[in-house]
C-alpha cells in the first residue's frame, strides 16, 4: 500500500517541476517576442506598436544623461522620428531573461547591434493580464576597456556640465 502512494507523490511532484518549467519556458518566449517585435516596430517607424508595448507609467533612459524620460515624454522625443517613416534600428544578438517567483515581474539584459555599433539595453516588463509589457528600458553605448581614456576626454567638457546642475540642484 505505501509503494503506490509513493508513486503517486512522485509523478505529483515531477509534472509539477515540469509545468512550472514549461510556464517559465513559455514567459521567456513571450518576453523575447515582446522585446524583439518592440525593436522592429521602431525599426518599422511603427509608432503606435511601439508604444503599445510599453506600461503607461513606463521609464526609458537612454544614452545622454540628459534623457530620463517618462513614457508621454519619450514618445514626444520619438514622435519626430518615427513622422520620419526611420527611428532607430536595434537587434538583439544575445539576451538573458529572468522571472520572479510569481511569474509577473521579469528582468532582463541584451547585446543590440546598433547603428551606434553594440549597445546594451536592460529593463523590466510586468504582465498585464496575459500580456508582458516594457515598463523600464535603460540604453547604454559599451566602450571596450582599452578605450575608456579616450571616451573620458571626448565627455568630459560636456558631461561636467550636466554633474555641476546636478550639484546645484541637490
Amino acid at each position: 500500500m505505501k509503494k503506490p502512494l509513493l508513486i503517486v507523490v512522485i509523478v505529483v511532484l515531477l509534472s509539477s517541476f515540469a509545468t512550472s518549467r514549461n510556464v517559465k519556458d513559455s514567459n521567456e518566449q513571450q518576453i523575447n517576442v515582446v522585446l524583439d517585435q518592440w525593436h522592429k516596430a521602431a525599426a518599422a517607424a511603427d509608432f503606435e506598436r511601439y508604444f503599445e508595448s510599453m506600461t503607461s507609467d513606463a521609464v526609458f533612459i537612454g544614452t545622454d544623461a540628459s534623457e530620463n524620460w517618462n513614457k508621454n515624454q519619450f514618445m514626444a522625443y520619438a514622435k519626430p522620428f518615427f513622422d520620419k517613416g526611420k527611428a532607430w534600428s536595434f537587434t538583439a544578438v544575445e539576451r538573458h531573461v529572468y522571472l520572479d517567483k510569481s511569474g509577473k515581474i521579469a528582468w532582463f539584459d541584451e547585446l543590440l547591434n546598433t547603428q551606434m555599433k553594440i549597445c546594451r539595453g536592460s529593463g523590466v516588463l510586468v504582465k498585464k493580464g496575459k500580456n508582458w509589457k516594457i515598463q523600464h528600458y535603460v540604453l547604454s553605448m559599451t566602450v571596450p576597456n582599452e578605450n575608456s581614456a579616450e571616451v573620458i576626454k571626448i565627455k568630459t567638457a560636456s558631461e561636467e556640465k550636466v554633474l555641476a546642475k546636478f550639484i546645484e540642484h541637490r
